[in-house]
């Protein structure tokens, strides 16, 4: 039996326990997922080992400390330093992002997305934009303060702070911070969240499961919106495919797990 965990502070809420204990019970595949409260992400690399994990999933705040947790990096997670999925390979934590290519198969139905705003600078937010540049899309990246911005203005096409923010016409706005997880806040000051809204055609949200702040006032004002269900689906077929190493077919992975959404 193996045993797969995800890693995050809070991770109370988190429904990949369900998504991926779904599928391994559909398809009789010999495994179990559970959940671990991670406080310290330095932690991260032995508790794993201490819980003799084959593979892990990692959210907020731990996903640049997972990266660093890594023996080796592969694929897309070498570009951005952020990592969300681990896997044990013969005793060596291998890091991979699944991430960004996730929230892509969640924003497919929305068109003609040029122009792209993102709210917060952490790992999520990192992982997102450079994703987005890969497919040539303006990014700009918004945070309240100046320090994490400094990674963005590599990968970014234009960053700022709550101080120096100008605003235009975005395709999509997409909150990656932790507003609105555990309370009512919005991303960023209210009245600055209106004039973003009334400048955007769609928005979309990390957080799952919630009606946040921020979608309800995109909601008032019928902007079309997301919820971070779909990219959260997204990454977890791409997850699982690379816990089972490849054993059970994607088509069946993503049948199972879009069937966990309606328990």
């Amino acid at each position: 039996m193996k045993l797969f965990a995800i890693f995050g502070d809070p991770v109370s809420h988190s429904r990949s326990p369900l998504m991926h204990n779904c599928v391994f019970k559909s398809l009789n595949y010999k495994a179990c997922y559970t959940r671990v409260h991670l406080k310290d992400g330095s932690k991260l690399r032995e508790t794993f080992f201490n819980l003799k994990l084959s593979g892990a999933n990692i959210t907020v705040p731990h996903k640049e400390a997972a990266f660093k947790a890594c023996d080796e990096i592969r694929g897309f997670a070498n570009e951005v330093g952020v990592v969300n999925t681990i896997i044990n390979e013969n005793g060596k934590l291998i890091g991979y992002n699944t991430d960004a290519d996730g929230f892509m198969y969640a924003i497919s139905e929305f068109t003609d997305i040029n122009n792209i705003l993102v709210l917060g600078a952490g790992g999520t937010a990192k992982a997102l934009v450079s994703r987005f540049k890969q497919e040539n899309i303006y990014v700009s990246v918004l945070n309240r303060s100046r320090g994490r911005l400094e990674e963005f203005k590599t990968i970014a096409d234009a960053t700022y702070t709550w101080d120096n923010f100008k605003i235009k016409k975005y395709d999509l706005v997409v909150n990656t911070t932790s507003a609105g997880l555990s309370d009512d806040n919005y991303p960023c000051p209210k009245d600055m969240l209106e004039n973003i809204l009334d400048n955007t055609s769609y928005v979309a949200d990390a957080i799952y499961g919630k009606l946040t702040p921020f979608l309800q006032f995109a909601q008032k004002k019928n902007i079309t919106y997301k919820d971070g269900s779909d990219m959260l689906l997204g990454q977890g077929v791409l997850a699982n495919e690379l816990f089972v190493s490849a054993e059970l077919k994607k088509e069946d992975i993503q049948k199972y797990m879009k069937k966990s959404f309606e328990l």
